[in-house]
């Protein structure tokens, strides 16, 4: 269990070969406090028996005290030909994405999560900010709605390679929803070294106030591909060190969604990464 107020968990995209019960008791067992619940077969499936299978996903979670935010970045949840479309800045179908997110919210909700994480998705070619920026927001009301009426926060994460790519572009998209209070940040370590424009401690304490929801995992600049810890760029010390001092205690959890091929190992290697480095971390005084 971490000593700083910072909690680690576990994305559960990176356990795609595994039931839900299995996983969960095999991040339990290498110390892991919650988990990131990406909504798709075969763990929860939002357009399938939400009542049984959210009754189900409660007990896994419970039986093992694990935490959890509902993440909503399914790679084929709504199109089986095409990767996470559509989105809520797509030319048609946006509304079965807004529906996708409402379903998120409410199932988030009732598992008790702590967040609700999404994202903006991918420009189509020749449409305008303007035009972008009313589709974003249009979509995301009913869906701040519904999180408003049941208690549930909204985390929007900045996408490299999506309109709203940078933590600059999300704080830009809460200022035209008058910034309200139930929405919040998403914040992936390794996109700050892959596209952010600050450096990735100062891109941390920028976005602190407002953060909901940390990912964990390394990147190189320019290349939107997660890495295990300590194979890319990133200074986890560093962002750990910012995390801490700016009292973050929300999940921060491994975001590997391509390693599901060796996940029992890749989880405990992660973890022994992130408890070294929060180690090094409280050894040199950050947040006392």
């Amino acid at each position: 269990m971490s000593t700083s107020g910072l909690r680690l968990g576990y994305g559960l995209n990176g356990f795609a070969g595994h039931r839900l019960a299995d996983a969960c008791a095999v991040v339990a067992s290498l110390g892991y406090e919650g988990v990131g619940l990406t909504l798709d077969q075969p763990h929860l499936d939002p357009f399938g028996d939400l009542p049984s299978q959210i009754a189900h996903a409660r007990r896994c979670l419970d039986s093992h005290g694990l935490a959890s935010v509902v993440e909503t970045g399914s790679r084929y949840v709504l199109d089986p030909f095409h990767k996470h479309e559509p989105t809520l800045v797509s030319d048609d179908g946006r509304e079965r994405r807004v529906e996708l997110l409402r379903r998120a919210v409410r199932i988030a909700h009732e598992l008790g999560s702590e967040a609700m994480s999404c994202w903006s998705g991918t420009a189509p070619a020749g449409v305008g900010a303007a035009v972008l920026w009313r589709r974003v927001v249009n979509g995301l009301g009913p869906v701040l709605d519904e999180a408003a009426d049941l208690g549930v926060t909204v985390c929007v994460e900045p996408e490299p390679g999506m309109f709203l790519a940078t933590l600059d572009d999300v704080l830009a998209l809460r200022e035209r929803l008058g910034n309200p209070e139930h929405l919040r940040i998403t914040l992936d370590l390794g996109h700050l070294v892959c596209n952010e424009p600050r450096t990735p401690g100062e891109t941390v304490r920028r976005a602190a106030p407002l953060l909901g929801n940390v990912q964990v995992d390394d990147m190189v600049r320019d290349v939107h591909e997660h890495l295990e810890l300590g194979t890319g760029e990133l200074d986890l010390d560093d962002v750990f060190g910012a995390l801490v001092a700016a009292g973050y205690e929300g999940l921060a959890c491994i975001e590997l969604p391509r390693h599901s091929h060796a996940a029992p190992a890749t989880a405990r290697s992660s973890m022994v990464a992130m408890r070294d480095s929060l180690d090094r971390v409280t050894a040199a005084g950050v947040g006392r």
